[in-house]
């Protein structure tokens, strides 16, 4: 039985409210019960039926909007003045003073407030709010193993991801890190790259708080010690430029391009000076220039890293790092490219005396060089696969260095409250601490910050803070465990012990090596036999050494081609012992094939043929 029902409106009645009313009942449908089906059904009993009787529950998800925030702040400069009073005019401000103090109420004034700030100086002088009354007392804690937690992660805002190049934390507390963005793959840089840096505030990782737009990528970027409003940035066209963040994104003075290094500057250091404003330049195109932000057109003094002492650009030793210390005002030193650190002196008579010596060890470009804060003597250079430790007394070799790693080390700095903890950070995205103290052969932590290469690290002034720059602008902020940066009680003590007792050794060492040159010299000067034979001993070494490249090529290509011969020898002999199993192998199907026809049928146990039998 089909049931069809058909409702009918009309189109003016479309979309208008329905009104329901109520009705008797009425009955439709009438279905008799048919006894035939019984037989098709089982009757359940008993019957089981589950009630939840707990309230019924929905949920929903909402995804809100991440929450941004903007830091903005106010620069309060000296105000009160009236409108015809110039406050930067020493003059006028002199002549409204006077005026001011002729004035009866300000007499009245000062004196109405003199008594209150007599009650206040007497109890300051009676009580001293600030005094420590536990100095002496020492905090004992427990020895925990060393350890470091990251605070939070900075990422690189834009699209095409560049690398974290140069750190810089505000010097006025750890509240702020400036951080230089550049591409060190630059042939292949898209032109879409953007040029900006970034000042960041460690409390907010969501957005950077201020944007530095320089004309060219910035490699290096300091803040002024002095003037936490000043940055000084090296770019990738070798031109200098300075940001003061009162004043805005752009830089408020570049260099010009024709008295600017040639090429990029890997870095820059603030000096010591009254006025605060004096800094130096170095760049792989072998100069070191020192600038004054009053005046950045050109620099005001030139050095060329020329070990020949001659001042020929071509010569020049390309420089990648730089390290001055505040208390040797008139020294500094240089990390080369070639793998040689230059120690020079500012105030030498002349420009060739400038150049004090030169300490060769690493098998690469020097990409940290940086003194010890408490031996200044001592300093750390990390290159190639190595970080070494070296005293300006010894020119021949380092006195202290890490092991071969297999990673490439790209920086490192020395701890600024412990004098026996360095860090350094490796290719393969891993920071290592050292404690020369607890152990000299591995380091005392090696964290993995991310799985790509790490290129700076900075750590703050208070030695707790710690930031890592990596490939892909992403920089991490670490904090170090108390065993890392707080300085016990004897450390001092035990690291000049240390360093002495290295520095001797390397003494003893080098002059036993020029005692052993010597005899030699002396056993080859007797047993020459005269003048004549040595000049063509010279001669020859001379000509060898021209030679040394070419015979170096030739045996090379020698060795090469004997490696191929010899390949090709063998595979001859492989293809020749296969060929021959392959013929065996044909031979032995051939003979079987050749029985079973000439045997037809296997014989019995008689040893006769089935149809020989009948």
């Amino acid at each position: 039985m089909e049931i069809v029902y058909v409702y009918t409106k009309k189109r003016l009645e479309f979309g208008r409210q329905c009104n329901f009313s109520d009705r008797p009942a009425e009955l439709h449908v009438d279905l008799a019960p048919d006894d035939k089906l019984v037989h098709d059904f089982i009757e359940k009993d008993p019957c089981d039926s589950g009630i939840q009787c707990a309230q019924e529950m929905s949920e929903h998800e909402v995804n809100t909007e991440r929450f941004e925030s903007e830091s903005r702040g106010v620069n309060h400069v000296e105000g009160g003045w009236p409108k015809d009073v110039n406050a930067q005019e020493v003059e006028q401000t002199i002549r409204y003073r006077k005026k001011v103090e002729k004035d009866e109420m300000y007499v009245n004034t000062i004196l109405q407030l003199g008594s209150v700030m007599e009650h206040c100086i007497r109890q300051n002088n009676a009580i001293d709010i600030y005094e420590e009354y536990f100095n002496d007392t020492t905090q004992e804690s427990a020895e925990e193993p060393s350890s470091a937690k990251t605070i939070n992660v900075f990422r690189d805002p834009n699209e095409i991801k560049r690398t974290a190049t140069h750190l810089s934390w505000y010097p006025d507390g750890a509240k702020k890190l400036a951080v230089a963005y550049s591409n060190l793959e630059f042939q292949r840089s898209s032109p879409d790259t953007s040029l900006d840096s970034y000042i960041w505030d460690v409390e907010n990782p969501n957005k950077p708080e201020m944007t530095l737009k320089p004309v060219s990528p910035l490699v290096c970027l300091e803040y002024n010690p002095k003037d936490s409003h000043i940055l000084m940035g090296g770019c990738y066209n070798g031109q200098i430029a300075y940001w003061d963040t009162r004043k805005g994104s752009q830089p408020v003075e570049l260099s010009l391009v024709e008295h600017s290094h040639r090429d990029p500057v890997y870095k820059v250091i603030w000096l010591q000076s009254k006025t605060g404003t004096e800094c130096f330049t170095a760049s792989t195109d072998g100069q070191v220039l020192w600038w004054d932000t009053r005046k950045l057109g050109e620099p005001t003094e030139k050095l060329i890293l020329d070990p020949t002492k001659k001042m020929n650009i071509d010569n020049a030793l390309g420089a990648i790092s730089l390290e001055y210390e505040p208390t040797m005002p008139t020294k500094f030193m240089v990390g080369t490219e070639q793998g040689s650190v230059v120690n020079c002196n500012r105030k030498a008579k002349t420009p060739a005396d400038k150049i004090v010596a030169l300490y060769t060890g690493h098998h690469g470009p020097i990409y940290a060089l940086q003194r010890n804060p408490f031996f200044p003597k001592n300093f750390l250079t990390v290159g190639d696969w190595t970080a070494r430790i070296w005293s300006e007394d010894i020119r021949e070799s380092s006195i202290m260095w890490t092991k071969y790693h297999t990673s490439y080390l790209t920086d490192g700095c020395w701890s600024p409250v412990r004098p026996a903890v360095f860090f350094t950070t490796k290719m393969d995205g891993t920071l290592d601490v050292w404690d020369y103290l607890f152990k000299q052969k591995e380091p005392t932590l090696s964290l993995q910050v991310c799985d790509e290469a790490l290129h700076s690290v900075r750590v703050q002034d208070n030695g707790r803070w710690l930031a890592c720059g990596s490939h892909s602008g992403t920089t991490t902020l670490l904090e170090l465990s108390d065993g890392l940066c707080v300085m016990p009680r004897n450390e001092k003590v035990l690291v000049t012990a240390m360093f002495e007792r290295e520095t001797k050794r390397e003494k003893i060492l080098e002059s036993r090596h020029r005692e052993m040159r010597l005899k030699e010299r002396s056993k080859s000067e007797q047993g020459g036999g005269g003048g004549g034979e040595d000049a063509e001993r010279e001669k020859e070494g001379d000509e060898e050494e021209e030679d040394l490249v070419a015979r170096a090529e030739k045996e090379f290509y020698e060795a090469i081609e004997a490696e191929k011969k010899d390949r090709a020898a063998k595979e001859a002999k492989r293809n020749e012992a296969l060929k021959k199993e392959n013929e065996l192998q044909g031979e032995v199907i051939m003979e079987e094939d050749g029985e079973e026809k000439l045997n037809g049928h296997p014989e019995k146990d008689g040893g006769t043929p089935d149809n020989a039998t009948e």
